[in-house]
């Protein structure tokens, strides 16, 4: 860490063509950004993109938002360096699907307008409950967040040559800039062609990539794995369970704590659901899902081939670029490989095309989510909440803006401590806290008639801070040289996944709160409720009550 200089992953001279790459899609994003400005006129405009968009634009758009920078840099290194048990990132990111298809995403379209909040307040008392679907919402964009802004770093880093942390911080500076122009011009619809242009360019070059590594193997996959095992320096235990969690007892509960929470994660993070509103109707809700469904399937059956390519191929021992980035860096570096190697024209090229979709995946997906967090904060707590008087769309339409600035802020202090963590476990970490606050509320509410609005704040308190106080008290934060704080060890609960512990609590807090609590209106609404979302009557917003 002492020099600022690692050798380059391109030659100087090959350097201006990864800044013009670079250049390109920002500005492409830019102007998209200000076309879709032009058109933001109303709350629904910039909230939900005027509920314009077809299910397969829509479909793309979440395969964007989904595909992030954790799926196609940290997926990949996790396999790259744990083989078996980093493929079950994709397994649990794809299999979650399945829970908001047939759960979440048409009842969620009906019964709700612009958050996740709109829907739990249909039957609920206003204040204490958008308080809270509030609160969780910006806290798990934030952990969400952290992953972009750390694969940012890691892929200019690698790059333009730089190891200094201070200068990878710069970086995350600049992308959290970017994310903050993005929400605040250019709203929903901004952000969703962003994420379109984006999920297209990202599918293009995994399946490029994809292909030159089954071609280098023959299309042989036992090959490839084989290859895969015996430079991996771990023998057949590389395509075994144990590597990256261990074969004892903690080690497997912490293994199946992080597939639940990956499974349930995605029906419960709020960058999603906010998505099944930006359709006209829950049909094309249901189709948007089905469309993301093919799209992510394809893709994380491709992080198969970049994962086990890089092990391939490349050095992941210890001391490698790849171990040192913990992975982050391994896609890039695959395609710099396929491409010739380091300092050839064709690697040059390779790395520079990927790293530059690597980067619109973190621009697109960053946008996404501080959209949401902007957005939960002034419809929910501004305009129903602080606001004494209902503020007028123009009001909480500002707001929207510098919450974004804020949320953006924040994230950038967070992110830059975070660097040395994998952006696929990061990523991890979000699901589970939107597995534990959000999904028990949203299924209670939806399929339990006595939950009331004491069930549901306690289910998304509850949830939300055991699971993030398992996660300051786990060896994520301390007790580990790989851990956020290096020389400390406050570590007292032993897994680094706490699914498996906080979404048990989220359910059971929202049982006692709803036993607890005493809220006649709450059950009086539940048919209604229950009308609009499986009917779709009525479902272009709640009514106030």
């Amino acid at each position: 860490m002492n020099s600022l200089l690692i050798p380059l992953a391109t030659e100087p001279g090959n350097r201006a063509l990864t800044i013009s790459l670079f250049g390109a899609i920002v500005a492409v994003t830019l102007y998209i950004t200000w076309w879709a400005s032009r058109q933001n006129k109303t709350a629904a405009d910039y909230y939900a993109g005027g509920r314009s968009f077809s299910g397969a634009q829509n479909g793309l758009a979440i395969s964007g938002d989904y595909m992030s920078a954790a799926s196609f840099l940290g997926i990949s290194g996790s396999i790259a360096l744990y083989g078996y048990d980093g493929f079950l990132y994709s397994i649990g990111f794809l299999v979650a699907w399945l829970v908001a298809l047939l759960l979440i995403a048409e009842l969620l379209r009906n019964s709700g307008r612009f958050t996740m909040a709109d829907q739990l307040a249909f039957r609920m008392k206003q204040r204490p409950v958008r308080t809270a679907a509030a609160t969780s919402t910006i806290v798990v964009s934030i952990f969400y967040l952290l992953a972009q802004m750390v694969g940012a770093g890691a892929l200019v880093g690698l790059l333009l040559g730089v190891k200094s942390e201070g200068l990878k911080a710069a970086v995350i500076i600049l992308v959290g800039a970017l994310m903050i122009i993005y929400v605040t011009v250019g709203g929903m619809k901004g952000t969703t062609w962003v994420q379109i242009v984006k999920a297209v360019l990202l599918i293009a070059g995994t399946v490029v990539i994809t292909f030159l590594v089954l071609l280098k193997f023959h299309f042989n996959l036992s090959d490839l794995l084989g290859s895969a095992a015996a430079k991996s320096g771990h023998g057949e235990s590389f395509l075994q369970p144990g590597l990256l969690y261990g074969k004892d007892l903690t080690g497997q509960i912490d293994f199946l704590s992080l597939g639940l929470a990956l499974v349930l994660g995605t029906a419960g993070l709020p960058h999603i659901l906010i998505r099944f509103y930006t359709v006209p109707d829950s049909r094309a809700a249901r189709r948007s899902v089905q469309w993301a469904i093919g799209l992510i399937g394809v893709f994380y059956l491709m992080t198969l081939a970049l994962g086990f390519g890089a092990a391939a191929l490349l050095d992941t021992g210890k001391g490698s670029a790849v171990a040192e980035s913990k992975g982050n860096v391994a896609s890039p570096l695959l395609a710099e490989s396929l491409g010739g190697g380091a300092g050839s024209i064709g690697g040059a090229i390779l790395l520079a095309l990927i790293a530059a979709v690597a980067f619109a995946t973190i621009l697109a997906v960053v946008a996404g989510l501080t959209l949401t967090s902007a957005s939960s904060f002034a419809h929910d707590l501004y305009a129903n909440v602080i606001a004494k008087e209902k503020p007028s769309e123009k009001a909480e339409l500002r707001v929207a803006r510098f919450a974004a600035v804020g949320i953006g802020a924040v994230s950038i202090a967070l992110a830059i401590p975070a660097q040395k963590l994998n952006i696929a476990f990061l990523v991890a970490l979000a699901f589970a806290v939107a597995a534990s606050a959000n999904l028990p509320a949203l299924l209670f509410n939806l399929f339990w008639k006595r939950f009331n609005t004491a069930g549901a704040t306690w289910s998304i308190y509850g949830g939300l801070i055991s699971a993030v106080v398992l996660v300051v008290f786990s060896p994520v934060v301390s007790g580990k040289p790989t851990s956020m704080i290096t020389g400390a060890d406050f570590a007292w609960f032993p897994l680094s996944n706490p699914g498996i512990v906080s979404i048990p609590l989220g359910f059971l807090f929202g049982v006692l709160g709803t036993y607890l609590g005493r809220d006649k209106t709450s059950e009086l609404r539940y048919k209604e409720l229950s009308v609009r979302a499986f009917t779709g009557a009525g479902a272009e917003g709640p009514a106030k009550h």
